[in-house]
């Protein structure tokens, strides 16, 4: 539940109602997450030609960090939706319970390579109030990735904090 509720019955565009239908053929319903973005169309549409371009096959990140980068932002930002749905998406993808687990303290996990750790800390620099991206933290990413990725992987957070904090601030909830 949210606190905003969107009845069956809400009249959405046109232009949605393939999508939606496709989405609750899916998974046999609509979360609440969709049932709200859904109220503006144009952002929604957006929204998922950016998820597309993000979790492609061809990016230059690896779908698992993409997971693990998500489930932290979701973390630190107390989505329990974003949550259970990333943390789920990590878990299809290979990542070890145990390895998810630790994500909160990654930083000290030796379950952890250094390009994770970079990779994850840039992710909480960027999502924690009052932090930023420093020169240090810049320098080990470049050691671990090439600039095209660190582009891709602040454009990861930045749309993962987009979800994370339209869900906490609605209220959707797991």
């Amino acid at each position: 539940m949210s606190y905003i509720d969107t009845p069956d019955s809400y009249p959405y565009r046109w232009y949605l109602r393939p999508l939606l239908f496709l989405l609750r053929r899916k998974s046999g319903v609509l979360s609440a997450a969709v049932r709200l973005w859904g109220r503006v169309p144009l952002a929604f549409l957006g929204f998922l030609w950016m998820l597309r371009a993000l979790e492609r096959r061809a990016s230059p990140l690896d779908a698992k960090l993409r997971a693990l980068i998500r489930t932290r932002i979701s973390q630190i930002e107390v989505c329990p939706f974003c949550i259970d749905l990333n943390g789920s998406r990590a878990l299809e993808l290979g990542v070890a319970e145990e390895k998810l687990f630790a994500l909160a303290e990654f930083a000290a996990s030796p379950l952890y390579d250094e390009a994770e750790k970079a990779a994850l800390a840039f992710a909480e620099a960027i999502t924690t109030t009052g932090r930023r991206v420093d020169e240090e933290l810049m320098v080990r990413l470049k050691r671990h990735f090439s600039d095209d990725a660190i582009v891709e992987l602040a454009a990861l957070v930045a749309h993962q904090n987009l979800s994370a904090k339209f869900n906490t601030a609605l209220g959707v909830e797991a």
